[in-house]
């Protein structure tokens, strides 16, 4: 199983484009598969005056000032744009980057967001159906001249879409979430990779992935494993007993909480933790490997020099040792 690493970010938490660039090239020069961002409008009522980059603008920036790190959303939300557009867009990135493009791809869940901009929020199995409808078009806009479909909630009628991706049939797709009847389902339909979250239940999930692989013909094998490791702030590795300590402080401060929350919480739902020596956070990734994952999205904590320290660490204390 050969294994691949990605460094993720969330650009509601303020990033700019010059943050963004520099974790993208540091990351590129040593050594991680990808850069990944999540795709959101704004972090919370407090953010007007907060960045909050477009994620397929800043890929497409992206694209075009790097030379070998692949590029994904983690994931799209589907709802915020017409899936005929978004293939065109997606297959636009895959040029500039010569065929380095990762689909990230969800239903959506962030309602404030929806609320905000206009969208409409349906209910979630309305949401999931849209999200099956759209992946069916994206397929065909990126390997048919000009495809015709009619469905429930979107229609293309000899859409012309050019260019095609690169990467042929089309971009590896990324579905993210876990939702055991639909979300795990579309996986085994329409994905080539699956992508989760640390629970206490994960290998139930998996389990699950394989049920619905079975009901649609899929070997279970043949859909990758990755996993987002993780949310904010970030996963931090030292192996400098003043440095961890001064991380917990910074943890302690940001979160609220005490000392010995912040390590529980870092040390939950798995064997080894996200936060300490490289030991510990060994066990998780090898516990992680075990189950049959092969991919990691891993977020780090700070946005600027921090963040850039902390990726480097990990390349060095971690990813070169397993």
């Amino acid at each position: 199983m050969k294994l691949k690493f990605g460094v993720h970010i969330e650009p509601q938490l303020g990033y700019d484009f010059e943050n963004s660039l520099n974790i993208a090239l540091n990351a590129e020069k040593l050594g991680y598969e990808s850069f990944w961002c999540s795709d959101h409008l704004f972090l919370n009522e407090k953010s007007e005056n907060q960045n909050c980059l477009d994620a397929w603008t800043l890929l497409a920036a992206l694209a075009a000032a790097t030379t070998k790190i692949r590029l994904g959303t983690l994931v799209t939300c589907n709802n915020y744009r017409h899936p005929a557009l978004l293939a065109k867009i997606a297959a636009s990135i895959d040029m500039i980057s010569n065929g380095r493009l990762w689909f990230g791809y969800g239903a959506g869940w962030k309602k404030d967001e929806y609320n905000a901009y206009g969208y409409p929020f349906p209910k979630i199995q309305y949401r999931m159906d849209m999200m099956e409808e759209a992946l069916e078009i994206l397929k065909l806009l990126w390997t048919e001249p000009s495809p015709s479909y009619k469905g429930k909630h979107y229609s293309i009628e000899n859409a012309f879409s050019a260019p095609k991706p690169v990467q042929k049939p089309h971009p590896p797709i990324l579905i993210g979430g876990d939702g055991e009847k639909r979300t795990l389902r579309a996986v085994a339909k329409y994905a080539d990779y699956c992508n989760l979250f640390l629970r206490t239940e994960l290998e139930q999930k998996l389990d699950i992935l394989k049920e619905h692989c079975k009901a649609v013909g899929r070997d279970y094998d043949d859909v990758g494993k990755s996993l987002f490791a993780q949310g904010w702030p970030g996963v931090f590795v030292t192996d400098n007993e003043e440095e961890l300590e001064q991380h917990l402080k910074w943890r302690v401060d940001n979160l609220g909480v005490s000392r010995e929350e912040v390590l529980e919480d870092a040390r939950s739902k798995a064997p080894g933790s996200w936060v300490g020596y490289p030991e510990e956070v060994l066990e998780r990734f090898e516990h992680l490997i075990g189950l049959g994952f092969e991919f990691f999205q891993v977020m780090f904590p700070g946005i600027g020099a921090d963040y850039v320290d902390a990726q480097k660490k990990f390349a060095q204390l971690v990813m070169k040792k397993l």
